[in-house]
């Protein structure tokens, strides 16, 4: 999912409600054609050295994070406001032979949560047009992560040539003010990295270009509840 956008990146400040958020997704989504594509190389660089166990995917879209995860022996609950996303992830983990690997739900992650303990939770590009408490909703899966486990933040760190999101006054907050406003305390929770790397993104028409992720990724300590 690309689930914040307006003067922010993240924090949205949008007079529309969540009918209007669920239809835009459904639309977007309605009209994609191929599930379960690449994973962001980001999520599999962090979850490649760890354990496999059971993974939430936050805004899972079209599923490449989702079927990677379980392709790499995580048991994946994959969550997106779009009823049409999640619907299509299950049937592509299905014909892939993942399906006792993969969960998918939806949920208005402004008004609700999944239940349950995770090892991994991974918010890939959680970005949308509409208001959504952000800090809230990531302070929330962080505490949903079981003792030693990881939460992976990658946030846009500039703006792509495709982005629906053209506002030159956008600001993109760096990983240290995420981690700020997450509000954790650094007794139960470590940042294991806060950085902002470049690479080349291809978009979804070919277009090429050189843009910047804000990356994040914050451990839970053991012997914690």
């Amino acid at each position: 999912m690309d689930a914040t956008g307006a003067r922010t990146a993240h924090e949205a400040s949008d007079p529309n409600g969540p009918d209007d958020a669920v239809r835009f997704w459904e639309r977007h989504y309605r009209s994609r054609r191929t599930w379960g594509g690449r994973a962001n190389p980001l999520l599999a660089e962090t979850a490649t050295p760890l354990r496999p166990g059971d993974a939430l995917d936050l805004g899972c879209g079209a599923g490449g994070d989702t079927l990677w995860l379980a392709r790499h022996g995580w048991h994946v609950t994959a969550v997106d406001i779009s009823a049409t996303a999640v619907d299509r992830v299950r049937a592509r983990a299905g014909e892939l032979g993942l399906g006792d690997r993969v969960v998918t739900e939806r949920h208005d992650l402004t008004t609700g949560f999944p239940a349950g303990r995770f090892d991994l939770v991974s918010a890939q590009y959680f970005h949308t047009p509409f208001a959504m408490l952000r800090s809230r909703i990531l302070r929330t899966a962080a505490r949903a992560l079981r003792p030693g486990g990881h939460l992976l933040i990658v946030d846009h760190g500039s703006t792509a040539p495709w982005s629906w999101n053209q506002d030159p006054d956008v600001h993109h907050p760096a990983p240290h003010e995420v981690a700020a406003d997450l509000e954790l305390d650094p007794a139960h929770w470590t940042v294991l990295r806060a950085d902002a790397p470049r690479r080349r993104a291809t978009g979804p028409a070919g277009q090429v270009a050189t843009v910047l992720d804000h990356v994040l990724l914050i451990r839970r300590a053991t012997g914690t509840e």
